[in-house]
This record gives C-alpha cells, sequence and structure tokens, in this order.
C-alpha cells in the first residue's frame, strides 16, 4: 500500500506522512505537485494526498490532472482553506475525499485505507478483464501453496513431453485444469478432447471412444469418428476412467501401446499421435485388486502420474482463489464485487470445502449474487457485523482472534465447552464471540 503526499509546508508533511505511515502505507512525500508528476498516472497502484494549496500547480490541478489520467485513481483533497462551495465542486470534478483541516488523524487514516482498497479492487478487476481477453479459454492455476507450486512444477517439466498422465484427485481438486495445462504446454496444434468415461452409457462406449464403421450394428448408418481419432495430433482427457467397462480397458491398453486403433466393425489400422490423460477420483491401484480395474492398464497409466491436493491442504490459497473466482463472476453477472473483511476470511479458511475448489466457485457465486444462506457466511453480503471496511489494526485483531476460534472448535471437534477451556474464556463468551464471527462449523453444546 502506498500514498503520494503533496504538502509544501514541510512540518505538516512530516506530521501527515507519519500519520499515514502508521495507518500501513508508503508515502512518497513531495512538496510540490511537480515533484509527484512520476506518480500521477494511470499504473499507479496506490492513492494521492493533496494539499489545495500549492506553489506552482494547485490541488485542485493535481485532482483535475488525475481524473484526466485515470478516474479511477483515488485523491483525498486537504485544505484549511476549504468552504462548502468548494467540497462540492472538488468532489463533482472526481475526488474520492474532501478533508478540512483540522482534522483528526483516525479520519485521514480511515479514509485512505478505503481508497487505498478501493484502488487494490480496481487495478486486479482490470487484470482480470486482460487475462480473461487475452486467453478466454485458458483456465488458470490459482495459488502459491507449495502444494499448487508443486503441481505448476509438474506441468512445466512434464507439459513439452509426449508422455502420457495420470492424475488422480478428489472430486473438485482441477482435475481438468490440470489437463488442459498440460495440453497448452505440450506444444501439439490438435484439439484437446475431454470426456466423462462416467457419464457414457457402457452401449455407447466403444463408438464414442473408438469410433465405428457404417453397418458396424443397427443404427450405425455412417462412418462415425471416435474421440481418440478425434484427438489425432492433440490430446484426449479421459476423465473418471475408473468407470471404463472392464473389456474397453482392454482396447485402450492396446491403442496406448501401438498408438493405433481399429474403429468398431473395421479391420484397418489407423495410426494414432494423440496423447492420453486420464483422471480418476478412486485409488485405481486398489480398484484392480478387487478386480474392478485392469492392473496392467494402472501400471501404463501411471509410469508419470500426479495427485491433486484438496483445498483444505492448501488453505493459505483459499483468498486467492476466492478473489479470482468473484472477480469472474462479478463479470459474468454484470454485479458489484462484494466486500468481505479479515475476520470472515479467517472462517472461511477453517472450513472442510468437501467440494473443494469447484465447491468455492460456486460459493462466489453465491456470494456476488447475494444469495448466501446465513450457514454459508452471508454476512460477507449483507453488511451486518461483517460490513466492509478498511483492514485496521482492530479488523485485524478480530480476523486473528476469528482464526483461533476456529482452529480451537476444529480441534474440539465442534465442542463449545472444551473448545472455551483451551481458549481459556468463559462459555458464554465464546458463544458471543461465535455469533459475532458467524461461525458455520457446527458446535456441540454440553448438557
Amino acid at each position: 500500500m502506498e500514498a503520494v503526499l503533496i504538502e509544501d509546508e514541510q512540518a505538516v508533511r512530516l506530521a501527515t506522512a507519519q500519520t499515514l505511515e502508521l495507518a500501513g502505507l508508503a508515502v512518497h512525500a513531495c512538496a510540490s505537485a511537480e515533484q509527484a508528476q512520476q506518480w500521477l498516472h494511470a499504473g499507479f497502484a496506490g492513492i494521492v494526498v493533496t494539499d489545495v494549496r500549492l506553489p506552482g500547480q494547485s490541488g485542485l490541478d493535481v485532482l483535475a490532472q488525475v481524473v484526466a489520467a485515470d478516474a479511477d485513481l483515488p485523491v483525498i483533497v486537504i485544505t484549511g482553506h476549504g468552504d462548502i462551495s468548494m467540497a462540492v465542486n472538488v468532489m463533482r470534478t472526481g475526488a474520492y475525499d474532501f478533508i478540512e483541516k483540522p482534522y483528526a488523524a483516525e479520519r485521514l487514516q480511515e479514509t485512505a485505507l478505503r481508497a487505498q482498497e478501493k484502488r487494490r479492487l480496481v487495478l486486479e478487476n482490470r487484470s482480470l478483464k486482460q487475462t480473461l481477453a487475452a486467453r478466454p479459454d485458458m483456465p488458470d492455476l490459482i495459488g502459491q501453496s507449495a502444494p499448487i507450486e508443486k503441481v505448476r512444477k509438474f506441468i512445466q517439466n512434464i507439459g513439452p513431453t509426449q508422455a502420457d498422465v495420470l492424475i488422480n484427485g478428489a472430486t473438485g481438486t482441477g482435475k481438468e485444469v490440470v489437463a488442459r495445462l498440460l495440453h497448452a504446454n505440450s506444444g501439439r496444434r490438435g484439439e484437446f478432447v475431454a470426456i466423462n468415461c462416467g457419464a457414457l452409457p457402457e452401449s455407447m462406449f466403444e463408438s464414442e471412444i473408438f469410433g465405428h464403421e457404417a453397418g458396424a450394428f443397427t443404427s450405425a448408418q455412417k462412418r462415425r469418428i471416435g474421440k481418440l481419432e478425434y484427438a489425432n495430433g492433440g490430446t484426449i482427457f479421459l476423465d473418471e476412467i475408473e468407470s471404463m467397462p472392464l473389456a474397453l480397458q482392454v482396447k485402450l491398453l492396446r491403442v496406448l501401446q501401438e498408438r493405433r486403433l481399429e474403429r468398431l466393425g473395421g479391420n484397418v489400422q489407423i495410426d494414432l499421435d494423440c496423447r492420453v490423460i486420464a483422471a480418476s477420483k478412486m485409488d485405481l491401484l486398489a480398484l484392480s485388486a478387487d478386480g474392478k480395474f485392469r492392473e496392467d492398464l494402472y501400471y501404463r497409466l501411471s509410469v508419470v502420474s500426479l495427485s491433486l491436493p484438496r483445498l483444505n491442504e492448501r488453505r493459505q490459497d483459499i483468498p486467492m482463489l476466492l478473489a479470482y473466482f468473484v472477480q469472474k463472476a462479478a463479470l459474468r453477472y454484470q454485479k458489484p464485487v462484494p466486500d468481505w473483511h479479515s475476520a470472515q476470511i479467517e472462517l472461511w479458511k477453517q472450513r472442510d470445502w468437501p467440494g473443494n475448489v469447484r465447491e468455492l466457485r460456486n460459493f462466489a457465486d453465491k456470494l456476488v449474487l447475494g444469495v448466501l444462506d446465513d450457514e454459508a457466511g452471508a454476512g460477507a453480503a449483507s453488511g451486518s457485523n461483517a460490513a466492509a471496511g478498511p483492514d485496521t489494526l482492530p479488523r485485524r485483531m478480530d480476523a486473528y482472534e476469528a482464526s483461533l476460534i476456529a482452529e480451537a472448535m476444529k480441534a474440539n471437534a465442534g465442542n463449545v465447552a472444551s473448545a472455551a477451556e483451551s481458549l481459556g474464556i468463559p462459555k458464554k463468551t465464546l458463544y458471543d464471540k461465535l455469533k459475532k464471527y458467524q461461525w458455520s462449523g457446527g458446535a456441540r453444546h454440553p448438557e
């Protein structure tokens, strides 16, 4: 967080800079508008705080310049000489706020932090729009946690090779996203073809994947190119491969070994240049031990394999993921980006998220649409206790307290009495705080 401060009186400039620094902003203190020019542009990520009366260009000139360069760059105008008409004029011109001397330090700090938060959201939204415009069909691997960095490194190393890959992961962990990124990094010019093996009726399986010749069966009036052949030169993604019938697993194994296939009802061998990426939410080795999946196919697919982490194994990525999905949802539904504060994020980070990233994405949609129920944390959109605001020291303390409470509740399996004892507070106090932070993880009440 940073701010450009323009104030010609040295003592006032020093005091104001200290006030802003105490709020957590890095301050570029300038004695004139001319000294501040290097920051007064659309790419500046901070805010502008300026006095009205300055040597050379005035604060009102600075405001006009900034509005012309980027109307979303917040400018806070300060003056000891203002009146009502000036305040109205400044706000109409495009100032974020107008503060008249003398003012309380807290007033400036709160205004500056709100302005900085607005600036951050504006820049994030712009960046997202540019990303979506440049790569509308390309998924993103969001996060900076160690588990997701490991996945990212795997994609970078294995993507450019021709190796087939087996991806294992629970529902909603992003198996298709990773498959698409592997294809994007492969340099292959053919199509990425995805097929959900669990959604295909067994009677259609062979024809859909391997194709058929005209007359191969009663309704086969003309030749059909199967998914494998259609993906020639590209990548085929076989999701839920554990659902593939055992008889067809044999045929797939042969295709993988020989890189040739025969259409159903045909005799011609068709050369195949197709990378195969398979995915499963099941333990295929355990299934093979039970005779429910071919062991030879498992070992053929798992030469190169990747296990995706659950969302609760990379909780630190939740704020970044949520911000990303919220931005996308806001664009899709043409809705404003909703506000939330850090205490809520800490609570959301402690949820189990059994649906993983997919569940979080649906949560973001509901958050934007304002249809969250109380259990999911509707306070983010309702503006009650969870009303948005600057990330001040009290809010940071609330966030820390909320995280400690969430950890204690999970460690004690939702038992309020045990959690209160571990926290060293009365049960009544813990009940009040659970209500304050809209705890949604469940609670067991002692008899």
